[in-house]
């Protein structure tokens, strides 16, 4: 009985394989990104992913940020010419637990992407099994839901945290939005419609809507998870724009510099004079840090007009300044989940 042909991602493993051994690709060079390959083979996206990550789970090649995927530097070799193993971690090692586990995959999903993320992926952290992953984490669906919790360790509070409402749920949009740049994946990751339950970021949320006062609790919660809504939504953009570098070896300013003379063609038509008047200014004034910043002094100026309208909430014992006419006191939560103090728990 004849042998079944190997799938198409190990042919192509292969033919990328042998450019290395022959040196036609050498270390620091760049490997065809998943593009090139659904090109170059006429494979689905799925399958070019594949390829690359049996290469990288390999070690033939890495990912380096900005650039792209890379032939990774060759195994040192022993003195009689022997490969030098690296020293495998037992499974007992304390360097191996709950924690260190989650802090591994959110290394992994900062440089990589959420879709880079595997048992098998973490485990290599360790050089250990994924199976030795499996004593502190019941599965990856656990294991990102964990690091999208501890992700929440690094927003801070500030000291003192903002009186009036409507600074303090911008201010707790900030915190997010930084919160979502430094970890790409985090914002895809979060779910509106099917929360997912993450002590760290309720309490968050908590704080940034704690000066609104008066609103029933339908009301309250539908301003914060419209206001969480639109963060997420802005900072999706995040790991789709990772995911594309890695990709392509181009940021975003290379990429649209590659696209300029074909948009340049499209408004010569004089069909799109909205987007020639913005393209006539010539610099870089539509991003994704302008459109966060619009949008959210449209979406708080909404909000303005229904926390001060009659019988509208707003807040107790405020001045006409807008500061606190009372003590002075938080009624924020910190990020245990507990009453925090003046400006939460920034700890």
């Amino acid at each position: 009985m004849e042998q079944p042909p190997p799938p198409p991602y190990r042919k192509i493993a292969d033919a990328i394989r042998h450019r290395v051994a022959t040196g036609e690709l050498t270390p620091g060079d760049r490997v065809p990104s998943t593009r090139r390959i659904t090109q170059e083979w006429g494979v689905a996206m799925a399958t070019a992913t594949k390829v690359l990550t049996t290469l990288r789970q390999e070690g033939l090649v890495r990912v380096v940020p900005g650039v792209g995927t890379v032939v990774a530097e060759p195994q040192r070799t022993a003195r009689r010419g022997g490969p030098v193993r690296e020293r495998r971690a037992r499974e007992t090692d304390s360097g191996l637990s709950r924690e260190s586990v989650v802090r591994a995959g959110i290394k992994v999903a900062d440089a990589e992407g959420l879709r880079a993320l595997s048992m098998r992926r973490v485990a290599a952290e360790f050089g250990v099994s994924s199976m030795a992953l499996y004593r502190h984490v019941a599965g990856k669906d656990e294991l990102v839901l964990l690091m999208a919790d501890a992700a929440f360790l690094d927003v801070e509070l500030p000291r003192p945290a903002p009186d009036g409402w409507r600074a303090r749920m911008e201010a707790g949009a900030r915190l997010q939005w930084e919160l979502y740049r430094r970890h790409p994946w985090l914002a895809q990751h979060l779910s509106i419609t099917r929360p997912q339950p993450m002590p760290r970021a309720m309490a968050l949320i908590e704080w940034t809507m704690a000066r609104v006062r008066g609103m029933d609790p339908v009301t309250l919660i539908h301003m914060a998870l419209t206001l969480l809504g639109f963060v997420l939504s802005t900072a999706a953009g995040f790991e789709d724009d990772l995911e594309a570098e890695q990709e392509t070896g181009m940021d975003q300013e290379q990429w649209m510099a590659t696209m300029e003379p074909t948009f340049e063609g499209i408004l010569a038509s004089g069909s799109y004079p909205m987007y020639a008047g913005v393209s006539a200014i010539g610099e870089d004034v539509v991003n994704q840090d302008s459109l966060f910043e619009f949008g959210l002094a449209r979406l708080l100026d909404g909000m303005e007009a229904l926390v001060g309208r009659p019988g509208g909430g707003g807040e107790v014992g405020v001045g006409v300044d807008g500061s606190d006419a009372g003590n002075g006191a938080d009624d924020g939560v910190g990020r245990d989940g507990g009453d925090g103090g003046d400006g939460g728990d920034g700890g």
